[in-house]
Formats: C-alpha cells, sequence, structure tokens
C-alpha cells in the first residue's frame, strides 16, 4: 500500500461524528438551558403564586402621579416594563482541519558465508634414494550480509476551531401578544378608589295597569360600580341611603350593583338618592317623575 492510500485509510478512521456533533449538541444544550433561563426570570420576577391554589397572577408595580391638577395612581404589570432574556445561539461556525503524519522506512540485507579448506601432500622418489616432499595448503573464505527491514508509521493531528455567536432573540409571537394585552390593560385609578353610575338623572313612568287612585311609578333601575385604588372591580360595600323603595342586587359578573328605585306616589317632585362606597366615595342620583 502506498502512501497516499495509507493516508486516507487513517482520515477514514477519524471519529468525524463526535468531532462534528459534539460541538451541535452542547450548542443545542445551551440553547435548551436559555430557554429554561428565561422561563425561569419570568416565573420569578413577573408572577406570583398562589400557595394554596397554585395560581400564578402578574405581578403589578404601581405609583401614583399629578395628571391635570389630580393626583392618580398607575397600575403596570411588571412583565411589561422588565426586558426578558431572550438569549438565542445565531450562527455556529466550525473549523475542522486533520494533519496526516507518516514515516516509511525500507532496508534489506542478505548474509552469506562460505568457507573451504584443502590440504594435499605428494612424495616423490627418484633414483639414488632422493626423495621430494610437496605440501600445498589452500584455503578459501566468502561472507555476504543481508539484511531486509521494512517499518511504516502514521498518525493523524485533528484541530478544531468552533465559533458560537449568540445575541439578543426577537421575542416570540404569542410573548409579544400577552405585552400586548398587558399594555392595554394599563389604567389610572383614583388613590381613594373611583365610584361610578350609569347615570345620575333618572325618569320614573307611571304604571298603566295602575288601578288605584293613587299614583303608582314603575322601578328605575341604576347600576353602580366601584374601582379599589389597585384598579380592581368590587361592588360589595355599594349601597344607597335610603331604604323604602330600594332594592339591591349584585351581580358577580359585572362586579356591579344594581339598584331598582321606586319612586314614592307622593314625591311629584322627584327625590334624590345618595349611592356610596365607603366614607369617602359618594355619587347623588335623582329620580323624577316622567312628564
Amino acid at each position: 500500500m502506498d502512501v497516499a492510500n495509507k493516508s486516507i485509510g487513517t482520515l477514514q478512521g477519524l471519529p468525524f461524528e463526535n468531532l462534528i456533533g459534539g460541538p451541535l449538541n452542547a450548542c443545542i444544550k445551551a440553547q435548551n438551558d436559555a430557554a429554561k433561563t428565561s422561563i425561569n426570570f419570568i416565573d420569578e420576577v413577573c408572577l406570583n403564586k398562589d400557595k394554596e391554589t397554585g395560581e400564578k397572577s402578574a405581578v403589578y408595580v404601581s405609583f401614583s402621579f399629578i395628571q391635570n391638577g389630580r393626583k392618580v395612581v398607575i397600575n403596570v404589570p411588571m412583565i411589561a416594563i422588565v426586558p426578558i432574556p431572550y438569549i438565542a445561539i445565531n450562527s455556529i461556525d466550525i473549523s475542522f482541519k486533520a494533519t496526516v503524519n507518516g514515516v516509511e522506512s525500507e532496508s534489506s540485507s542478505t548474509e552469506t558465508e562460505y568457507e573451504s579448506k584443502g590440504n594435499k601432500k605428494s612424495t616423490r622418489k627418484t633414483g639414488w634414494f632422493r626423495k621430494k616432499t610437496t605440501t600445498i595448503n589452500s584455503t578459501f573464505s566468502t561472507k555476504r550480509d543481508s539484511k531486509s527491514t521494512q517499518d511504516s508509521k502514521f498518525s493523524v493531528e485533528a484541530t478544531i476551531d468552533v465559533a458560537v455567536h449568540a445575541g439578543q432573540e426577537s421575542m416570540p409571537a404569542g410573548m409579544a401578544k400577552i405585552l400586548e394585552m398587558l399594555g392595554a390593560a394599563m389604567d389610572l385609578c383614583s388613590p381613594d378608589g373611583e365610584l361610578s353610575v350609569n347615570d345620575t338623572t333618572f325618569y320614573a313612568e307611571t304604571d298603566p295597569n295602575n288601578k288605584e287612585k293613587t299614583i303608582k311609578y314603575l322601578p328605575v333601575k341604576v347600576i353602580a360600580q366601584y374601582k379599589t385604588p389597585e384598579g380592581l372591580y368590587d361592588a360589595t360595600n355599594i349601597k344607597c341611603d335610603t331604604g323604602d323603595g330600594v332594592k339591591s342586587a349584585e351581580n358577580k359578573m359585572d362586579k356591579t350593583k344594581e339598584f331598582s328605585i321606586t319612586l314614592p306616589s307622593d314625591a311629584t317632585a322627584g327625590k334624590q338618592y345618595v349611592i356610596s362606597c365607603g366614607d369617602i366615595q359618594k355619587v347623588t342620583i335623582t329620580v323624577l317623575p316622567k312628564p
């Protein structure tokens, strides 16, 4: 296998799913934690929780100021004036670089040794008892070395750079709608509360079915409503000071109190009634015979 193929094989062994998927999973987890932080902020700062029922209600900030020469109180939801942290990841840049370091070496060596030895001796006699001896020694040696070595090493160095860009995200559509509703619900209230009635002058008609000689009037309907300094409607303490000819009933749905007032037969010039709530809030109404 050549060096190129070995390098490719080494790169294929890299855990790309961990190298790339790891930072992405970390960003997703960070986004999840940011969303939980926003929820906890709203829950802890902008909402009150009833310990008995578990019902949550908006926290209001109340303060007074002067408007048109009158001292008024404004109640503003906390969630409408405090910026809510919406941190979101806008983009993720992942730069990956892998370096393959390879070392490949190859060598060969052969060793062969051969040795040959010879010894030859000859004796020859000539006349007159003359003797001649010849000795030949021979040695032959050869040596050959051969060595073969093949070694290859490859290593990979991987570098990954992750750049995360985050910032304040735009408000979700649902929260924007809630803030719009809460903004429209901001109201100015009197520090002493505010008592209102549907009218201050009423005209009573005579009963057409009355066969008596005395005049009998049909009842008129007076609707009274009281707003507390906190901006809540409460009709519990609304009352009318005259007892005869006055009947009252509380409308719990509309948070109002309805009075049915029947003008006395001898009140040809009309009569005044006082609708009150507490010692400060009072409204005087007049009931007249209809001409």
